[in-house]
């Protein structure tokens, strides 16, 4: 589930995801287990999602911005 990453590349949290997409940061884990978006494990366990991924989905979707945050 996990893919190799930059060191430079900006992460984001669920919820921070769960706001671009106006949807709860349950439905962000439920897109992550389901292989809809990857995530990225911290060492505590958490997942944390790339931008780049977050806004090129967004991006897909009619009616979405992805520059409002």
């Amino acid at each position: 589930m996990s893919a190799p990453h930059t060191e430079n590349e900006i992460l984001l949290t669920p919820s921070e995801v769960a706001t671009l997409f106006r949807v709860d940061p349950k439905t962000v884990t439920r897109w992550a287990k389901s292989g809809k978006l990857s995530s990225i494990r911290t060492l505590g366990g958490h997942r944390r999602y790339r931008e780049t991924e977050v806004r090129e989905l967004l991006g897909g979707i009619p009616g979405q911005r992805g520059d409002d945050v």
